[in-house]
């Protein structure tokens, strides 16, 4: 009998951590990971899940809590919304606006590419959207929660195949993201062209400064908005709403740091706020990559995978033509594409990982790390949803 480690959240933590350092020390000893832009969670927590595969059913099977792992991910999400400042979304706006919509375009360009496929190869067609948007665009969350929709619109084997797919594609995703990015600043010899956006406001050292360090009041702002986001996340579910549970936090992280900037209550480092974000997503991938099961992809036939392999050539090509000409054609277009990547094939967190590898080797892109979250995170969840629920109803 296959014996089955239960790994504890404080066991996972220690995994993840050593996870890191992991990447690190790869990163330094393999320089191909370097060239291709490997970001650094995603090397080290690879190897925890191709460790899992390879023990899977022969030596031992792995059981992880993934309490940590998700309030991780609503933690980094949070970052994101006290990123959210109205200063600087006036100043990406526009952006904001057309890479919503190249991103939308690309949903409908992944569901039409699945469908073709799926007919062309003799399967049920909405397979060709559960494996197009719905696991891609969408990820595991709304591969979830759509799964479910289609098992009772007549879609036996819905809910596995979209888990699936989404896994295959948060694994791809991590690995050709910064390469794709990476790629495109070569090829067009692109150089920042500015400096950094303002990274706190003024009065930053003013007396609620002095009364707490600016570390500590961020993290407790951080744990105010987790607190009240959650009962958000529940009224917006209870609404009938299908968005993923950290959307609720975001919100209210956006709406705390906008009225801590007019009102004064609060002195929040945005220095500090990226410096916490940075550290909760690298722990949250490797946590997510420990408990990534890789051997999900064997519920995909043969079609799927075909049909797979065609949404990763599809992204790719959108990344170098749509996203990056549209947003630009400079270096900032070059980190987007490789965060268009990110959260077209995975999840945001492949997208943010994927800009920061950029950003560390060639410079700052501000503006592509306002653009990318907010579109990544939550605008693309609500168009997504309905170009999905159109398109399945298309074909009923």
């Amino acid at each position: 009998m296959i014996p089955v480690w239960k790994l504890n959240a404080a066991q996972v933590l220690g995994l993840a951590c050593l996870g890191v350092l992991l990447g690190f020390w790869l990163k330094r000893k393999i320089p191909l990971l370097d060239r291709l832009n490997i970001p650094v969670p995603i090397a080290g927590g690879m190897v925890y899940a191709v460790i899992a595969l390879a023990l899977r059913d022969r030596v031992a099977n792995f059981e992880a809590d993934v309490v940590l792992r998700d309030l991780l991910m609503v933690a980094f999400m949070t970052t994101i919304g006290l990123n959210a400042r109205l200063q600087l979304i006036r100043e990406g706006g526009f952006g904001v606006i057309r890479l919503l919509a190249i991103a939308s375009v690309g949903a409908i360009l992944q569901n039409l590419l699945g469908i073709a496929l799926a007919l062309a190869l003799g399967v049920d067609a909405r397979l060709g959207i559960l494996t197009g948007s719905v696991a891609l665009a969408g990820g595991p969350a709304t591969a979830l929660a759509f799964g479910a929709t289609f098992e009772r619109m007549g879609v036996a084997g819905a809910t596995t195949v979209a888990f699936a797919a989404a896994t295959f594609g948060i694994t791809v995703a991590g690995l050709i993201g910064g390469y794709i990015g990476g790629w495109l600043i070569r090829r067009h010899r692109l150089k920042p062209g500015g400096v950094d956006l303002p990274v706190c406001p003024a009065g930053d050292e003013g007396p609620a400064g002095r009364t707490a360090p600016r570390l500590l009041q961020t993290v407790l702002w951080m744990g105010i908005a987790i607190g009240l986001g959650s009962v958000l996340s529940a009224q917006l579910e209870r609404l009938g709403l299908i968005l993923p549970g950290y959307i609720g936090a975001m919100i209210v992280a956006a709406v705390i740091r906008n009225l801590a900037d007019r009102f004064g209550f609060a002195r929040i480092s945005q220095d500090e706020v990226l410096t916490v974000g940075r550290i909760v997503l690298y722990l949250f991938i490797v946590m997510a990559l420990v408990t990534l099961r890789l051997w999900e992809l064997v519920h995909l036939a043969l079609p799927m995978i075909a049909i797979l392999a065609a949404q990763v050539a599809l992204c790719w090509l959108m990344c170098v033509t749509m996203s990056f000409r549209a947003m630009g054609r400079d270096y900032e277009s070059a980190v987007t594409a490789a965060g268009f990547c990110g959260f077209m094939l995975g999840i945001t967190s492949n997208a943010i990982a994927s800009m920061e590898e950029l950003v560390e080797k060639y410079g700052p892109a501000p503006r592509a790390f306002l653009v990318v979250p907010v579109v990544g995170a939550f605008l693309i969840d609500f168009t997504n949803s309905l170009i999905i629920t159109a398109m399945a109803n298309l074909l009923r």
